[in-house]
């Protein structure tokens, strides 16, 4: 929003939507179905969170559901206008960093999914994947959240540079994931493995592991399913961004909204809705705070 623009407060036949940052108007009821998904899951996660007091996860995911449906309420506002700047500002901070938070509460839960199928397996001790992939994810947070602050407080050169800080963040955000998929398939083919051999060598033994009461049941690889595809949506949103925010304002792919709400939104919602229909709290007793009392 810069140049012969840099005045427009409303669409005009002086300030076109065309030459707005997305030349488009967003979509009045895709936005809608988003916030609405996302407040719908932002209450859910906030309830089990309470009532299966797991503090840290329903913090984090709370956290990144709210920063989603507020950044829908940011393109609600810019479809009444689309030259509105707080609408756009709400939207391109909280949309940006909303996915890490939810990337976190993931990677919470790789600890306990570690020791319920085998630590042995595993190339690193359970306790340094929250402490390493944690700590990538803050700063991915923190460098998003400087680059998304200056992107929506600026204009011209300096909006540039804050866009060029948030694909900074974003890209360290792929290559955590990246990584924690290749640990997690490297992890996942050990225990396959290793289940395999013991089937064939224990003459009809069960293969025990340390929390084999719930580790084996149906529920819980419904919850690792869930979970995967969780992670995995959350992967494609990001992938979908560095492009999306290196193209510099205005780009082609920014403009496409069809590709933004299916990529950004759809991928998204889908997390969201799976974390808080497989919520970790129903599978795994031992990462609550204390246990409720029944």
């Amino acid at each position: 929003m810069s140049g012969a623009f840099d005045n427009c407060t409303s669409v005009t036949p002086q300030c076109p939507v065309e030459a707005t940052t997305y030349g488009y108007t967003p979509n009045l009821a895709g936005n809608v179905i988003l916030l609405a998904v996302f407040a719908a899951c932002n209450i859910a996660q906030v309830f089990l969170g309470i009532w299966y007091r797991l503090w840290a996860f329903g913090i984090v995911v709370s956290i990144g559901c709210l920063c989603e449906w507020l950044g829908y309420i940011g393109r609600v506002m810019m479809h009444s206008n689309p030259w509105d700047d707080v609408g756009f500002k709400i939207q391109i901070v909280c949309l940006i960093i909303a996915p890490s938070f939810l990337a976190a509460g993931i990677y919470l839960t790789l600890k306990h999914i570690i020791m319920a199928l085998g630590p042995e397996y595993s190339r690193l001790q359970p306790k340094y994947y929250t402490w390493i992939f944690i700590s990538c994810d803050a700063l991915s947070i923190v460098i998003q959240a400087v680059g998304g602050g200056i992107a929506a407080s600026s204009d011209g050169s300096a909006a540039d540079t804050g866009a060029n800080i948030m694909v900074a963040g974003i890209a360290i955000q792929v290559a955590t994931m990246a990584i924690c998929v290749l640990l997690a398939i490297d992890f996942a083919w050990a225990v396959f493995r290793s289940t395999k051999s013991s089937g064939a060598s224990s003459d009809g033994a069960s293969f025990e592991k340390p929390h084999q009461s719930y580790s084996t049941t149906k529920g819980f690889y419904f919850y690792l399913i869930c979970t995967s595809l969780a992670f995995l949506f959350i992967f494609i949103r990001c992938i979908y961004r560095l492009p999306e925010m290196a193209g510099g304002w205005g780009n082609k792919l920014m403009q496409n909204e069809t590709e933004f709400l299916v990529l950004d939104g759809a991928m998204i919602a889908l997390a969201c809705i799976l974390m808080s229909v497989a919520h970790p709290g129903m599978f795994f007793p031992d990462m609550r705070t204390k246990k409720r009392q029944t």
